[in-house]
């Protein structure tokens, strides 16, 4: 069956930003599909879903052929799916651990993009939406591995970008800040924890707890996606939020070393002239 309606499939729509982006897209007139693991849930929904798994080619297959089946098109991708790390040290994560949260946040995003591109591109147009994150030009403290997976994004994106564009398919990132979501509650520990890093994983688990309180509305996020996906000159890179504009300025025009004291300061990690100095006060104890 083929429609004039256009057709959107979310990943990671079970709930947070991808749920809110999938109904925030089907209020808008499109007709959405949502992917979970679990796949159809109960509960009244705006949108239908299907079972997904990003990390499974078999999965994004089936997937997304059912859903070409059943409309003969897909004119939006939104990669939402993904999950975080815990804040831990870079090493306190095996690289298990590390070739894990790849496989979601990074190659299943790839998995998704390259079974629904080909569709796209014998249509004639598209647009792709992978949802990225401040910490993808912005990294923090103790979430490095979170932070790399984004930066992998970041950079797919502008390459497929530079791809597709001339084929009428469009790539875009969307980068939010803190969101209030169930994202924090799914956190996976870093599994190879080391005593040197207890106190830091304390205050930053603190610190979190503390800016989430006050963060943004999923809804923020998906009302953004809304404007890239119907932009008529879409732009590579949306940031979501107040705090995501404000950072990505900063990261644009302040000077480094002001970024880096600011990072370290809002997260209580003290700021790098006062770990030069630590590091200065060690070497004298050293060498007297």
């Amino acid at each position: 069956m083929k429609t004039n309606t256009s057709i959107a499939l979310v990943t990671g729509a079970s709930s947070g930003i991808g749920q809110a982006t999938a109904q925030r897209l089907a209020k808008a007139g499109y007709k959405v599909y949502g992917t979970s693991r679990r796949g159809a849930q109960e509960g009244q929904r705006s949108f239908q879903m299907l079972s997904l798994d990003v990390t499974s080619d078999e999965s994004v297959e089936a997937a997304v052929s059912q859903l070409i089946r059943l409309e003969g098109r897909i004119d939006l991708l939104v990669n939402n799916a993904g999950f975080g790390v815990a804040p831990g040290g870079a090493e306190e994560s095996s690289i298990e651990q590390a070739r894990a949260i790849f496989e979601t946040n990074f190659f299943g995003l790839i998995r998704v993009t390259r079974a629904v591109v080909p569709h796209m591109r014998r249509q004639g147009n598209g647009r792709i939406l992978n949802i990225g994150s401040v910490l993808g030009f912005l990294p923090m403290p103790y979430g490095a591995l979170y932070a790399a997976t984004k930066h992998a994004v970041e950079g797919y994106s502008e390459s497929l970008d530079h791809e597709l564009r001339t084929r009428g398919i469009r790539v875009s990132v969307i980068e939010p800040a803190y969101t209030k979501t169930q994202f924090d509650a799914n956190f996976m520990a870093p599994d190879s924890k080391l005593d040197e890093y207890r106190e830091d994983r304390a205050l930053l688990d603190k610190v979190l707890k503390e800016v989430m309180a006050t963060a943004d509305d999923p809804t923020v996020v998906a009302d953004v996606v809304l404007k890239a996906a119907s932009a008529v000159h879409p732009k590579l890179r949306y940031t979501a939020g107040k705090l995501a504009g404000r950072l990505r300025l900063l990261r644009r025009f302040a000077p480094a070393a002001l970024v880096d004291d600011g990072v370290r300061k809002s997260l209580g990690l003290g700021s790098r002239h006062n770990a030069d100095t630590h590091k200065l006060q060690q070497t004298s104890e050293k060498t007297s």
